[in-house]
Parts: structure tokens; C-alpha cells; sequence
């Protein structure tokens, strides 16, 4: 019986990556037309892999890159950048489809749900609260929770001492295969690979992911649960 679905944040419930490449280029976009001598797409393409070398949630990334790419880093250019990054971010960070409806159906269910992500607090929550998922959630463990990164027993173990469950009764949802699934089974969750989220850049073979349910559309979790708790 599944009484608790916990769930990844970034590529689970919101296309993350889809905003931060489309944020990445307009930031490129308006450093170049602040004076950076680079061309659009080059920038765009280097801008976006110094996220994924210096760390995606990093705050230091702009300024970096025109230390690398302009020899220094103008306020001009920066506050141009961030400004432009902001603006998009707004646009484009959307949860996935039906990703509401199936929260509404679950709660109605009185199944219990929990947000577990590696993401530092404050932006878990802006992101939440950005895209009108704040007040769906039982429980919502970050970073600063524990300390450590899935697939680290800890964060999923702060899940399941907040909902007063046990392993057993929950499963976790997750697009991540090396930190989701795995950390979710080192633990005796249930897993629910989701597999319209997975990245190349998180590794991993999608189609041997190891978890014991795959959804391809968000709203798939529902017909898991059913099946589950027959």
C-alpha cells in the first residue's frame, strides 16, 4: 500500500533544463549585445556547459564566463546577463503537463506527498513557489536538510521520518537514475523512473534504469498508484 509519493523537483515536476538552456542563450544574447565579442550560438553553447562544469544552481557563473571570455567581468555586461536570465526564467519555468491535476487526484486519495531534492532550500522554494506548487506538499527536503546528495541515504531517510512512514509505504518519483532510483532502492522505496525528465547530462541508460515502475507522461503515477494499492 503506497501512502507517500515523494518527488524529485527538477526534471520530475518542472522542465528545468528546457529553461535553463533557453535562459543560458538569452543571457549570452544580452552580454553580446552589451559589447561581448562572441558569437550568439558559441556563447550560448559555452555559457551553458560552464553550468554543468561549475555546478547548475551556481550564482558565480556569469561572471565567470566573461572573466574567461571577455578578460573581465563588466557590470555592464553582468547586470544585462542577469536581468535577461531573470526575465526568462520567469516565461519558461512551467510545470509539466497534468503535473496539478494529478497532485489534486492524489490528494484526494489521501496519499501524502514530499518534494526530495539536492537543490539548495531557497531556490526549491522560489521554484515552487514560481510555478504554484507550494501548497501541495506534506514534507520538502533540500540540501541543507542533510547535507549530503542522493543518492545519500540521508535525505530520503529526513523523507520518511517527517511523513512517519515507512519505507515500504512510499515510492519515489525521479528522472535522475544514479540518484533517484538508486538512492530510493539503497533505502527500500519503492522507485518510479521518469523517463520524459531524463537528461543526457545525468548519465545513465534510460531504458535499463532499474526501477520498478517507468512513466513516460507525468500523470502515469496515477495508474501506479491504483494498481499498487488494489
Amino acid at each position: 500500500m503506497i501512502k507517500a509519493v515523494l518527488f524529485d523537483l527538477d526534471s520530475t515536476l518542472i522542465d528545468f533544463m528546457k529553461m535553463k538552456r533557453i535562459a543560458s542563450e538569452q543571457a549570452a544574447s544580452a552580454m553580446i549585445d552589451s559589447g561581448l565579442n562572441m558569437d550568439k550560438q558559441v556563447a550560448s553553447k559555452a555559457l551553458f556547459e560552464m553550468y554543468l562544469e561549475v555546478g547548475i544552481e551556481s550564482d558565480v557563473v556569469f561572471s565567470r564566463f566573461l572573466e574567461k571570455f571577455h578578460g573581465k567581468c563588466e557590470a555592464k555586461m553582468l547586470s544585462a546577463a542577469i536581468n535577461r536570465y531573470l526575465d526568462t526564467k520567469s516565461v519558461f519555468l512551467d510545470p509539466y503537463p497534468r503535473v496539478i491535476s494529478t497532485f489534486i487526484q492524489l490528494i484526494k486519495w489521501r496519499i501524502k506527498l514530499a518534494i526530495v531534492t539536492d537543490a539548495p532550500r531557497l531556490k526549491a522554494w522560489q521554484r515552487l513557489d514560481a510555478t504554484g506548487l507550494s501548497h501541495f506538499f506534506d514534507v520538502v527536503v533540500t540540501f541543507e536538510d542533510t547535507l549530503e546528495r542522493k543518492p545519500h541515504r540521508a535525505p530520503f531517510e529526513k523523507a520518511l521520518k517527517k511523513l512517519n512512514l515507512k519505507p515500504e509505504e512510499c515510492m519515489m518519483v525521479g528522472d535522475w537514475i544514479n540518484r533517484d532510483i538508486k538512492g530510493a532502492k539503497k533505502v527500500g522505496l519503492k522507485s518510479c523512473f521518469a523517463r520524459y525528465g531524463w537528461q543526457k547530462v545525468t548519465g545513465g541508460n534510460p531504458d535499463k534504469s532499474g526501477a520498478d515502475h517507468i512513466i513516460d507522461k507525468f500523470d502515469d503515477v496515477l495508474d501506479i498508484i491504483t494498481r499498487e494499492n488494489k
